[in-house]
């Protein structure tokens, strides 16, 4: 199919965000520089999740997320034993942060809902109102200041509650999760049109349910990270299903699911195409190919090598759950798009050693790689995150042939540092990324919707608590007050979003 069709063809379930009129004038390759603008349908945002920016844990009848199990009860797991109790204040200062994606130009914010502050035991026997309250007065606010909410529903803070009764490696997860996404779009559906149901399910299943280095912190490794997978693509499922059948034709608008990823390069001449495709399926298509697959179902690889080795350690089952037929046709095509977040990427190479049983399963275990960075790639603050924006264009070109071109929304791409308001590092990340993200537009004819900055201000994060600085706009943890100031990088992609082309040159701060 034509991509300037395809594309107008899949905006009519993602309007307002794409304006559909203009779309058909996009020129999809272009040899001037001049003209290698973003089309003037793209659009950029910026975004926060609700335990790194809120604060107001304990507030108007909020109940305990795992985050604030973690951070309470295991305070020695954070750097320096940072929690998000107060963060940078959002649950009162939410305006100033709105002040400062007006002030960027943003045309939306991602955020996510806190299901503890709505929903503190999970369903509708402990709804309260002041949280229901509070989600009303931000997207109102948003849209009054002529910016579009895009909502996740969750962002790694389940419920303490929710996760006390097997949180998300158990089946009652999917029925819990449909009463939370069915409160979500009877309160706000009338003005949210973008819902985005889970935040990298890779990062938080494998962490949290593999390893258990990270909230939940459940230590189950080989077992806990697939049965992880499995219940957020059919608790996923089940909210697309749920909105199609009851508010898609009043509400207008569209679900997808953001994913996390690198993208792979040889880590030597001996390392074959396949190789870098198996670290693809391990990361990616564990979820994508479930999703936006002509066949549905888990990738066979994974089937095929989590089965074996599960063989080799004596079990009478694979660690992978088996997708019956009716999950695998409710979880096929069940996303108006694909999220995606982009940070870094990795060379890739095969494990020469044999399957070792004598040590723990695990999702490394089962995909057999070794993984390694070139030495010329520059660091930024957070020890895992290399500069390497040609991966970005790789990866949706991955997406592209892989899944015969998918909507792409990518929701989130960022620097960290030690929070310098002169953040030159930052700006420069920013514009090889926009480049890269501009040449496979353009040139490469991939379908991307948006562009999502993480992060509007400074903020928790996670296990790093606030060493690590992510902000276009600096927080003053200090202060009571808790001031945001622009850094340079916001004074940047003011620039790009005012020209929709990405500048060549260096900006100084005026």
């Amino acid at each position: 199919m034509n991509w300037v069709k395809f594309v107008v063809l899949l905006a009519l379930l993602l309007v307002p965000l794409i304006d559909c009129a203009k779309l058909i004038e996009v020129t999809p390759v272009s040899g001037n520089a001049e003209e290698r603008r973003f089309p003037e349908w793209f659009k950029f945002g910026a975004a926060t999740a609700a335990y790194q920016i809120e604060g107001g844990w304990n507030e108007d009848g909020r109940g305990a997320s795992v985050w604030d199990t973690l951070t309470h009860d295991y305070p020695e797991l954070v750097v320096n034993r940072d929690n998000g109790d107060v963060a940078a204040d959002s649950y009162h200062r939410f305006r100033e942060d709105i002040k400062a994606l007006q002030e960027v130009g943003f045309n939306f914010y991602r955020f996510s809902i806190s299901w503890a502050r709505i929903l503190p035991e999970g369903d509708l026997s402990s709804l309260k109102q002041a949280g229901i309250d509070y989600y009303n007065k931000l997207i109102d606010a948003l849209i009054e200041a002529g910016i579009e909410p895009v909502v996740t529903m969750v962002h790694y803070d389940l419920p303490q509650y929710v996760q006390n009764l097997g949180g998300l490696a158990s089946p009652l997860f999917v029925k819990y999760f449909k009463i939370y996404a069915n409160t979500l779009f009877r309160n706000y559906g009338d003005r949210v049109k973008m819902w985005i149901t889970h935040n990298e399910p890779f990062d938080f299943c494998v962490e949290g349910y593999g390893s258990g280095i990270d909230g939940p912190l459940v230590r189950a490794s080989g077992v806990g990270e697939y049965l992880c997978g499995h219940y957020t693509l059919l608790s996923h499922a089940a909210a697309y299903h749920l909105y199609d059948q009851r508010y898609r034709k009043e509400q207008g608008g569209s679900i997808g699911i953001t994913l996390s990823g690198r993208f792979f390069f040889p880590a030597s001449n001996e390392t074959v195409p396949s190789v870098i495709d198996r670290a693809l399926q391990y990361q990616l298509g564990w979820f994508t190919h479930p999703l936006f697959s002509e066949s549905g179902g888990y990738p066979p690889i994974m089937i095929e090598d989590i089965a074996d080795h599960s063989l080799l350690e004596g079990r009478t089952m694979s660690r992978l759950p088996e997708m019956s037929e009716r999950e695998r046709k409710l979880i096929k095509g069940s996303a108006d798009f694909l999220g995606y977040n982009y940070y870094s990427s990795r060379l890739v190479e095969r494990d020469p050693r044999e399957y070792d049983i004598g040590s723990p399963p695990s999702l490394d275990k089962d995909a057999g790689l070794i993984y390694s960075v070139k030495p010329s790639w520059k660091r930024a603050k957070s020890s895992w995150l290399y500069v390497v924006p040609e991966g970005l264009r790789g990866i949706l070109n991955w997406f592209k042939e892989e899944y015969n071109n998918p909507l792409v929304f990518i929701t989130e791409n960022g620097f960290s540092d030690d929070g310098q308001l002169e953040d030159h590092d930052r700006v420069e990340y920013y514009r090889a990324h926009l480049e890269q993200l501009l040449g496979a537009i353009l040139d490469d004819e991939c379908s991307v919707m948006g562009f999502t900055a993480w992060s509007i201000i400074d903020n928790f994060e996670w296990l790093r608590g606030y060493s690590e600085k992510f902000g276009l706009y600096h927080v003053n943890y200090s202060s009571p007050t808790r001031e945001r100031t622009p850094k340079l990088s916001s004074k940047f992609i003011h620039e790009v979003i005012q020209s929709r082309q990405v500048p060549s040159n260096v900006i100084s701060r005026g």
